[in-house]
């Protein structure tokens, strides 16, 4: 009777961190290239629709046209907040990535601390989540701009639509609302950024 003891294949750990390593970094490449994929969906789609209102003949004093625009510009700034929330998403993917490929490199280091010096980024100094400057910020400050103006501009349509004179007083609560959306994508953003979903 033939012996049908399993044969016990050696497993090549150099080999299968390697395509660990690989996997991570395609994983961390597509996180940087969705974010730009959808920031500039954003951009482009806010602005194609402010130049084809900009383009229009309509009478803006209007009824109707105020509160159409108004509902128009609340959309755009709610697509604002969405994106927020994507690029936030991605830079937590992005970390994750990054905190995977320091574990690998943390484990190669413990068996061979002579290739310690080889690394710049180890697990104790790797990237903050919402650190000042990144392109991560840098692109998330650049919506919050876009969008607490849309929200701006939808707050001035709809004060229009119930008065029926534009005064100063319009123009002081647009500027507060403004500035206020603005704050509050911001916080958005950086609660995104911070929670442990």
């Amino acid at each position: 009777m033939p012996d049908r003891t399993k044969k016990k294949t050696k497993l090549d750990i150099d080999q299968m961190l390697q395509n660990e390593f690989n996997y991570i970094t395609q994983t961390a490449f597509q996180a940087n290239e969705d974010r730009s994929r959808y920031t500039s969906f954003f951009l482009v789609s806010t602005g194609s629709l402010v130049a084809a209102i900009a383009g229009t003949q309509m009478e803006i004093d209007t009824k109707a046209v105020s509160l159409a625009f108004s509902i128009l510009f609340l959309v755009l700034t709610l697509m604002g907040a969405l994106t927020l929330s994507q690029l936030a998403r991605l830079r937590h993917a992005w970390l994750e990535s990054v905190k995977a490929m320091n574990k690998i490199k943390e484990f190669y280091i413990k068996n061979h601390p002579e290739i310690k010096d080889a690394f710049l980024w180890r697990a104790a100094n790797a990237p903050a989540s919402n650190k000042p400057g990144s392109i991560s910020n840098l692109t998330a400050t650049e919506v919050i701009l876009l969008s607490s103006l849309t929200a701006g501009a939808g707050l001035y349509f709809l004060l229009s639509f119930f008065s029926n004179e534009p005064s100063w007083l319009i123009w002081v609560v647009v500027s507060g609302g403004t500035f206020f959306s603005g704050i509050t994508l911001w916080f958005h953003y950086v609660r995104k950024l911070n929670s442990k979903e």
